[in-house]
């Protein structure tokens, strides 16, 4: 799932995953960080959810997967679109 908090120069993306699907450390990864893993994993919030916060520009379009323990790719499903494997946003 997705969250969304817009600001006045940028798009504040909040990745939410379930507890423990996939169990294990999970990322996400896409073209804001280069696709690299573990620059923006997920950590525990109170209600026991899954969630990392990543400020992106404004008006712009970006691709990500996520990345589970296992070399476990996948999409999100509440993304605004599909490209190929890569889920897309748009902020």
């Amino acid at each position: 799932m997705l969250e969304r908090k817009r600001r006045k120069d940028r798009t504040e993306i909040t990745f939410v995953l379930p507890a423990d699907t996939p169990p294990g450390p999970v990322s996400v990864v896409g073209d804001f960080n280069d696709w690299q893993p573990g620059v923006h994993e997920l950590r525990t919030r109170k209600d026991g959810s899954r969630a990392v916060t990543v400020a992106l520009p404004g008006a712009s379009t970006h691709v990500f997967r996520y990345l589970a323990a296992g070399d476990y790719w996948f999409d999100d499903e509440s993304a605004d679109g599909h490209d190929g494997t890569n889920s897309r946003l748009h902020t």
